[in-house]
């Protein structure tokens, strides 16, 4: 389906107001901080709660979600993000009052301060900027150039596509920081999860209300074994996913600890949780299966294809403006989370203790800027971007995890421990995913274990490996307090 005029018209004119919006609401915010880090970096410790829940929810809802929960066409996804309100609430009552009192800019700055170990906060930094610059970037530009593709019905190739909205996007990142992104984020979220519910409303009336005729397994929320998310995932590895996700990952948690108060930033992400309930699980799934009846199996192309069909054009301009905006500050997100994490954690702990902020944040934006773009095609022959990506984080989510439970849960736990733990089950998850030529090769034959409880698996064994060699090599006997108190 070729854009006509009035989609184009919409589509720039909505995408010229929100950045005149947004640059008029960041100069109104004012507060600007004199440390260059708290202002680029924490929006001047200034964020308050509608703008947290605005930029938590779109940095996490974008078109990696969108195209891609509903390119598997079936209801059963949803429940990453009905379990991902779980770790919405770990991070409110559990790790965002710890970060506050630690007064950290980032997540691994905590591990610093409990570990008395630079090296171990530069390790877990630098497994996270691999995360963000080789999976992350490359799928939102993947699926939002994608997305833009299918509905607008355009010649030119992705990564051009994909080349154009990073410029854009890095160019929020460089001029705005944080403070630009979050409210950028808020602006666009009011119109992506208003269209995206009028999507779901005006599929299901495509189609009558009536999901008969769509094959049983497309509809059911309890997978079995062989399904994409079996039913017993959701009491292993999946509640862990949510945790590193909400509570450890520096692009969300970042948001919540721009906030002038620990109260104003639980708010925030409480706001984030009531619009994940109401809103989030309906529109990441039901308009792909109300497409499966509609067209058959179309892969990632799915969203773009139910959206061009049910939206007028007037509308489906505003929806591809919105989304594209969308697309801009989940871009942008990751990619100032990630210039946090080089500069506070890297640059500034081993090359610069006070480099010129400004002119650095320019530097590194366009640095991850032109690789994430390289690394654009490789996503495009994935079955399953969304599975894709949860299995590629596996890699680093439960290692990472692991430090975190070391250093919070127990005392007397050797820095190098933990980086012995990080390194272990990086390795032992690579094995897991990527093992089985090998296997073939040795003769060897293991029962086949999904993904999601591996993860699970990871996780313990790195803490398990963690404390062994903690007391094994460096001769501490950790201490679990949480234990002690339960005992008494």
């Amino acid at each position: 389906m070729q854009a006509d005029s009035v989609q184009w018209g919409v589509f720039i004119a909505l995408t010229l107001a929100m950045a005149l919006a947004t640059a008029w609401q960041v100069r109104r915010m004012g507060g600007r901080s004199t440390d260059s880090n708290k202002e680029f970096f924490l929006a001047g410790g200034n964020l308050t709660w509608p703008f947290i829940a605005g930029s938590i929810t779109l940095t996490n809802l974008s078109t990696d979600q969108l195209v891609g929960m509903n390119g598997n066409q079936m209801l059963l996804l949803a429940w990453w993000e009905i379990a991902a309100i779980g770790g919405l609430l770990i991070l409110t009552f559990v790790f965002l009052p710890i970060y506050y009192r630690n007064n950290c800019t980032t997540t691994t700055e905590l591990l610093e301060k409990k570990y008395g170990s630079k090296h171990l906060r530069a390790a877990v930094s630098i497994l996270f900027l691999l995360g963000n610059i080789f999976i992350y970037l490359p799928i939102m530009l993947y699926t939002s150039s994608l997305f833009l593709k299918t509905m607008f019905g355009l010649d030119a190739p992705l990564i051009l596509i994909a080349a154009i909205l990073a410029i854009v996007g890095a160019a929020y990142a460089i001029t705005g920081g944080l403070r630009a992104v979050a409210v950028y984020d808020t602006v666009s979220g009011i119109g992506v999860l208003g269209l995206a519910i009028a999507v779901v409303v005006l599929a299901l009336a495509a189609i009558d209300f009536d999901l008969s005729g769509i094959p049983p397994e497309r509809l059911n929320m309890f997978g079995d074994a062989d399904s994409a998310i079996p039913w017993t995932t959701l009491l292993t590895g999946m509640a862990f996913i949510q945790m590193f996700y909400w509570s450890t990952n520096q692009t969300i948690t970042q948001r919540a600890m721009a906030a002038p108060t620990l109260r104003e930033g639980q708010k925030g992400v409480l706001a984030a949780v009531a619009i994940r309930v109401l809103i989030v699980p309906a529109v990441v799934v039901i308009p792909g299966v109300v497409a499966f009846k509609l067209f058959g199996d179309l892969g990632d192309a799915t969203y773009g294809r139910i959206v061009a069909e049910v939206l007028p054009p007037w509308m489906s301009g505003a929806f591809a403006a919105f989304m594209a905006a969308a697309v801009l500050t989940s871009y942008t997100s990751v990619l100032n989370s990630s210039v946090t994490l080089y500069v506070c954690d890297l640059h500034e702990k081993f090359l610069t203790s006070k480099p010129d902020v400004a002119r650095l944040n320019t530097q590194i934006s366009l640095v991850f800027m032109v690789l994430s773009i390289l690394f654009v095609p490789i996503y495009s022959g994935a079955d399953s971007i969304i599975n894709l990506v949860q299995q590629l984080n596996g890699l680093l989510s439960m290692p990472i995890l692991s430090a975190f439970i070391l250093g919070l849960a127990f005392r007397n736990v050797d820095a190098r421990a933990a980086l012995g733990a990080l390194l272990f089950g990086t390795v032992l998850y690579g094995y897991f995913t990527f093992g089985a030529p090998l296997n073939a090769g040795l003769g060897l034959v293991f029962p086949t274990i999904h993904y999601i409880h591996l993860m699970a698996v990871t996780l313990f064994a790195c803490i398990g490996f963690g404390l062994t060699v903690n007391y094994i090599v460096f001769g501490k006997v950790a201490e679990a307090p949480f234990l002690k108190r339960a005992a008494a």
